[in-house]
């Protein structure tokens, strides 16, 4: 008897070299990404800390924005109260008057942080 030796099919020879072709394509493609992905890491990781630790200018201003705001409201808060505590103190209350006084005191250490808005 005859031994027969197993022969590779040319065709299934021929694709089994494509497909091995292709993988070490794309695995050396996904290597070299990855690879630079990993060398690129810090000096991203360095960028993104120093975006995080610094503001800004849009951001700076929108902060000064908001802190403006709050004093001109706290500034309208206190005018009210002013104008209430000195109808009441005219009245005859003696706490309205050092009251007043005292928010009188706020308003003027209040008012040179608050910027004045130019007349028309």
């Amino acid at each position: 008897m005859m031994d027969k030796s197993p022969v590779a099919d040319p065709q299934m020879t021929k694709s089994s070299l494509t497909l091995a072709i292709m993988a070490a394509l794309t695995l050396s493609g996904c290597v070299a990404k990855t690879a630079f992905d990993i060398a690129t890491a810090p000096v991203r990781a360095g960028a993104k800390v120093a975006d995080w630790a610094t503001t800004s200018q849009d951001e700076a201003d929108r902060a000064r924005g908001r802190e403006i705001r709050r004093r001109e409201e706290r500034l309208g808060e206190l005018t009210e109260d002013l104008d209430k505590l000195e109808d009441d103190c005219l009245a005859g209350n003696d706490r309205a008057c050092r009251d007043a006084v005292a928010t009188r005191q706020e308003i003027e250490a209040l008012l040179p942080s608050v910027p004045v808005e130019p007349e028309p």
